[in-house]
């Protein structure tokens, strides 16, 4: 059911390698050919170890002459359908959107924030909104693909709403001539301390099912986190998911993730990639800076602990792909 998304490009130019040259040549940087604009739209678990620019390391490493832009609008805790009343919509459209559009949703957040003085969101919106409506222009930009992430607007099955919300996106993001990918999150199954049992299956088998269904509506790509996580429970359950002190996904989710988003964006495996740090960000003051838990927020990954997330992303992701086959031949 997933497919490959980048099917396009050209393949990589051949290094040319000077014969009998005393000295080499220092190596020159890949000239960037192709580019990608790419729209991230979720809260804190996209947020959270600034996983688009993590993804985008990944994608440029795995292709030097791609440049993967990111774009993000991100609210702590929102779910689709509150980035619709924050005015998200509006970005997804960016390459067509009239003065006038974005006026009248500066006017509705203008409302909302005097309605309500304390909603710390329709404010936040706003200030974003008022600067896009300054430098529309400016900001114009079409996607190539935009990312919905779903939270725990997910949980409902075919009820949901991100079932309900997903397509008002799709059919925007279609519009403009860009591809749909749904970032399916899991915080209700990471675990945060090592398991000394195999997880439950059937909660994950169930989601996936809707997550699938709903992919072949949109003609979406998925990046599967539930799926992919069970994989890693199964294999690898010495590791944890998430902090023990908050519910986010810590680095090692933070990198599976990033290693599935690779995975099937490029319909190829992150096997190989060299990346094997995440969150590498200084404090202001300096010092390192650190996770929930009190520990260092940087994390540099082992050999085999990077082989192994890389291999556990490309295996659960086929998981996925083999299971929504399946129920779609049903």
């Amino acid at each position: 059911m997933q497919r490959t998304i980048i099917r396009s490009m050209l393949a990589l130019a051949a290094l040319v390698l000077v014969a009998g040259a005393a000295v080499a040549a220092p190596a020159t940087p890949a000239v960037k050919t192709k580019q990608l604009n790419v729209l991230f739209i979720g809260n804190s678990f996209t947020a959270c170890h600034d996983l688009a620019q993590v993804v985008k390391a990944m994608a440029e490493a795995g292709d030097p002459q791609l440049a993967f832009e990111v774009t993000t609008v991100i609210y702590g805790g929102r779910r689709l359908v509150d980035h619709w009343r924050l005015g998200t919509p509006n970005f997804v459209k960016l390459g067509t959107l009239t003065a006038a559009e974005e006026q009248a949703t500066v006017k509705t957040l203008e409302e909302a924030v005097a309605k309500d003085p304390k909603d710390k969101y329709s404010a936040s919106a706003l200030s974003r909104h008022r600067d896009l409506s300054k430098n529309l222009e400016k900001m114009r930009k079409k996607w190539d693909l935009v990312i919905l992430q779903s939270y725990r607007d997910d949980l409902a099955g075919e009820k949901s709403l991100y079932v309900e919300y997903a397509p008002k996106y799709a059919e925007l993001i279609k519009a403009q001539g860009g591809k749909v990918v749904l970032y399916e999150t899991t915080p209700t199954t990471q675990n945060s301390k090592p398991l000394d049992a195999p997880p439950d299956p059937a909660p994950v088998l169930e989601k996936a099912k809707v997550i699938a269904a709903l992919a072949r509506r949109l003609g979406a790509t998925v990046v599967p986190m539930s799926m992919v996580a069970l994989r890693c429970q199964t294999v690898r359950p010495d590791l944890t998911l998430r902090y023990v002190k908050d519910g986010h996904l810590n680095p090692t989710m933070g990198y599976l993730t990033a290693c599935t988003f690779y995975a099937a964006l490029f319909n190829r495996s992150p096997a190989g990639l060299s990346l094997n740090k995440i969150d590498d960000r200084p404090t202001r003051d300096g010092k390192p800076a650190l996770d929930p838990d009190g520990q260092p927020l940087l994390t540099v990954f082992s050999d085999k602990d990077r082989a192994d997330l890389q291999r556990i992303a490309w295996e659960g992701l086929q998981q996925f792909q083999k299971q929504a086959a399946a129920t779609g031949q049903q």
